[in-house]
């Protein structure tokens, strides 16, 4: 079987993670890359398994040494990326690895590994993305009008994506990105 890298982005809110769960609970033939990040793990988030929770100076090392495949600041307050051993290790090894990031992100990893699937995961409203991160509780009132201001430039790059899904119904939405990566 021929590997896969999938990557998965889409803006805030939209259910990237709960996709991705599901995604994995049902297809073990998939695994997860786990992403680094500066900012601080939220409740229940456990380091090296939902994260790396590096410090500003482990991810400047890690930049200055080629160590990511894909980096950003996103929210303009938090960096991410996507440690590139790892996932070259495993699609070395045959196995098909998902990438969650973020869109600045999905573009790296495309120009960088254009055999990539991209896949853009769309809100079924601007009203639903509002009500999802208004209602999970995870940041405040400017911290969610920040998100906002974000995802609405985000959605306007949708179409630089290999595939866009509408993440309606979270079962759905995963089958569909499995049926994408096939």
């Amino acid at each position: 079987m021929t590997s896969r890298l999938a990557v998965i982005a889409g803006p805030t809110a939209v259910g990237k993670g709960t996709v991705v769960r599901h995604l994995l609970a049902e297809h073990p033939e998939f695994r997860l890359s786990v992403s680094a990040t500066t900012r601080s793990p939220r409740p229940g988030e456990v380091d090296g398994v939902d994260y790396f929770f590096w410090t500003q100076e482990r991810f400047d090392q890690a930049i200055k040494n080629h160590e990511l495949l894909e980096y950003a600041t996103v929210h303009g307050l938090n960096r991410y990326g996507t440690p590139r051993k790892p996932v070259e290790d495993a699609l070395s090894r045959g196995e098909n690895i998902v990438l969650e990031i973020d869109i600045q992100g999905a573009k790296q990893v495309k120009a960088a590994m254009p055999e990539a699937v991209t896949i853009f995961i769309q809100p079924p409203s601007w009203d639903e993305l509002v009500r999802r991160l208004s209602t999970r509780g995870t940041e405040d009132a400017a911290e969610q009008q920040n998100r906002l201001a974000t995802a609405k430039v985000e959605l306007a790059s949708s179409e630089d994506f290999d595939y866009q899904v509408v993440n309606d119904e979270v079962a759905k939405c995963a089958a569909q990105v499995v049926e994408l990566m096939s």
